[in-house]
C-alpha cells in the first residue's frame, strides 16, 4: 500500500478510535449519521461519493477529500469519472481549490498504485 494512504488510514483510524472512546453521544450520533447518508439508498453509492468528493473539495477539506477518493476507489469509479467531478468542484469552488485539486490527483494516483 502507499505510503501516502497507509498513513492517512492509520492517522484517521487511530483518532476516530480516541474520539469514540470518549463516548460523546452527540459525535456517536454524527459518526452514525454519516456512515448512513452514504449507503445505498435513491442514490447509489457511486454517485453519493462523488457527491461528497465535489463538497469535501468545495470546502476545502482534505481529509475528506481523502475519504471520498478512496471511497470512490473502492467502488470502481474511474479515473475519468473522478476527474470530471473534480472538474465540477473546481468549477463551483473556484481557484482556491487548486492546491485541493493538486493533492487529490496525488491521491488517487497512490490508489492506484495499490491494485
Amino acid at each position: 500500500m502507499s505510503n501516502i494512504v497507509e498513513e492517512f488510514n492509520a492517522y484517521r483510524s487511530k483518532m476516530n478510535e480516541k474520539i469514540l472512546a470518549d463516548n460523546n453521544k452527540i459525535i456517536k450520533r454524527i459518526f452514525n449519521l454519516d456512515t448512513n447518508a452514504f449507503a445505498e439508498g435513491a442514490l447509489d453509492k457511486r454517485t453519493k461519493e462523488l457527491l461528497g468528493l465535489v463538497a469535501s473539495t468545495v470546502l476545502r477539506c482534505d481529509d475528506c477529500v481523502r475519504y471520498h477518493l478512496e471511497e470512490s476507489h473502492k467502488v470502481g469509479l474511474t479515473k475519468d469519472e473522478v476527474a470530471e467531478a473534480l472538474g465540477i468542484a473546481t468549477l463551483v469552488g473556484g481557484t482556491i481549490v487548486i492546491p485541493h485539486l493538486r493533492r487529490a490527483y496525488e491521491y488517487w494516483e497512490a490508489l492506484e498504485e495499490i491494485t
